[in-house]
This record gives structure tokens, C-alpha cells and sequence, in this order.
């Protein structure tokens, strides 16, 4: 990176992108197109955005594992494996792909993920039973698998896709489907790493940087699932994304 500032810049997003993936997601919608605004190509930016996405889900998991919060259900498991199949798909194609390509690609996804995040209903899952057996476990492998896709090629939004999957399949609520999510990321992304590190498509110096931010931002919230700020969160996340997508389609 050609200026000491963006190493600030990135630790700042970190700590915001960290909060707001542990309350929801779609934190990469922001740290993608900083990645690329602070002068890495975009398979690389894609890459190094993982490097954040790992260390951040890592403590996450701290977090979660500190209040009690992860049980021993092997649900959880079975949804990683199918996720983690699909990412090493999702790895190769975005690995592959032209940098121009990808950067009209990620500002289409990060202008639907907005409208999703907008327009999506709201559900309350807390008086009804968990459905994570029978059919309700085939159909959410299934599904998980494509997200699993998704995440290894682009991974802004996963987490929204997950929240979305686990409420509607599966009846779990915010707090069980944010605990799924963060394990299910965390193993999904150590391919993805992987993957993009032998084909050398990783800057480590701003994805450790990222991730001291992200870190962060995901221990304090997993700990204390801090909800009430989600609104001015979503509104700040909204007009910084449509500013990117327009930079990534035009500029």
C-alpha cells in the first residue's frame, strides 16, 4: 500500500466491519472495495479479505465459547462440511477470474444484498421448535452447499445468506443462527486461505491489519450481542455501499 494512513483506515473499518458482521453481516460488502480503493487488485483484494474474515470468525468463536453460547449438536458440523465443499469451488472461479469482471460482479452483488437487507421481513423465531433433523437437515446441506459456493467466491453477504437459510429452514433463532454462522464461516474460510495463498493471491501485511480491527470489533460483540445500534449501523453500511458499487462500476 503506497500511504502509512490506509494501514489506519483499515484497522478503523476493521473494528466497525467486525461488529457488524458478529450482529448480522455483510461486513465484506465494505472491506472488499477498501481493499481495492487502497490499491490491491481485486483477486487479491478477494483473497486477502479472508485473512480478516478468519481471524475475525476465530474470535467469534472465543467469544461465543467464553458465555456458554456453543452446544454440542452435531448440526453445526454437517452444515460446515457441505459449506466448505462449495467454497472450494467458489475459491477456483474467483481465483480465475478476470479483475475487471470481478469488481462489475461485486458491485451488482453489493447493490442486491442491500436491497435484501432493506426489504428482507423480519422474523421472530424464539416460540417456535428447531427444525435441525429429518428433511430440515437435507434441505439446509443442500442449500449450504451453494452458500458454501457463494462464500468461497465472493463472501460478501454470506453471513446474510446463512442468517436467512437458519431462520427459514430451520426455525433457529438470531442468537443460535449467529453462533451456526460463525463456524460455519470459520471453516469454509480455512480452504478459501488456503487456496488463494498457493496461488499467491494474498497480501498478508493488510489482511493481518484488516483483522486486528475485525478482531476486535467480533470479540467485545459476540460477547455482549450488541443489537440496539443495528439500525444507524444498517443505514451507514447502505450509503457507503452504494457508494462503492458506483466507484467499482464506473471508475
Amino acid at each position: 500500500m503506497e500511504h502509512w494512513y490506509y494501514y489506519l483506515l483499515l484497522v478503523a473499518v476493521g473494528i466497525l466491519v467486525g461488529i457488524i458482521n458478529t450482529m448480522s453481516g455483510g461486513g465484506s460488502l465494505l472491506t472488499l472495495p477498501v481493499l481495492i480503493f487502497v490499491g490491491l487488485p481485486s483477486n487479491i483484494a478477494n483473497g486477502t479479505n479472508r485473512i480478516a474474515v478468519l481471524i475475525q470468525t476465530f474470535f467469534n468463536i472465543a467469544g461465543y465459547k467464553s458465555k456458554g453460547a456453543i452446544g454440542k449438536s452435531p448440526f453445526p458440523f454437517y452444515l460446515s462440511i457441505s459449506a466448505t465443499v462449495g467454497a472450494v469451488i467458489g475459491a477456483k472461479l474467483a481465483i480465475d477470474i478476470r479483475g475487471e469482471l470481478f469488481n462489475k460482479i461485486l458491485a451488482i452483488v453489493m447493490i442486491t444484498v442491500v436491497g435484501f437487507m432493506v426489504f428482507r421481513p423480519k422474523q421472530n423465531f424464539n416460540e417456535l421448535a428447531d427444525r435441525i433433523t429429518g428433511k430440515y437437515l437435507k434441505y439446509s446441506i443442500i442449500v449450504f452447499f451453494f452458500i458454501g459456493i457463494y462464500g468461497g467466491f465472493i463472501q460478501a453477504g454470506a453471513g446474510l445468506f446463512i442468517l436467512l437459510a437458519l431462520s427459514s429452514i430451520n426455525h433457529l433463532t438470531l442468537i443460535k443462527s449467529n453462533v451456526i454462522k460463525v463456524l460455519v464461516i470459520f471453516t469454509y474460510s480455512i480452504v478459501a486461505l488456503f487456496m488463494f495463498g498457493i496461488n499467491l493471491k494474498l497480501d498478508w501485511g493488510a489482511g493481518l491489519t484488516l483483522a486486528s480491527g475485525q478482531a476486535v470489533g467480533g470479540w467485545f460483540t459476540s460477547r455482549w450481542s450488541i443489537n440496539k445500534g443495528d439500525g444507524i449501523v444498517k443505514i451507514f453500511l447502505i450509503i457507503m455501499v452504494m457508494g462503492m458499487a458506483i466507484k467499482l462500476w464506473f471508475f
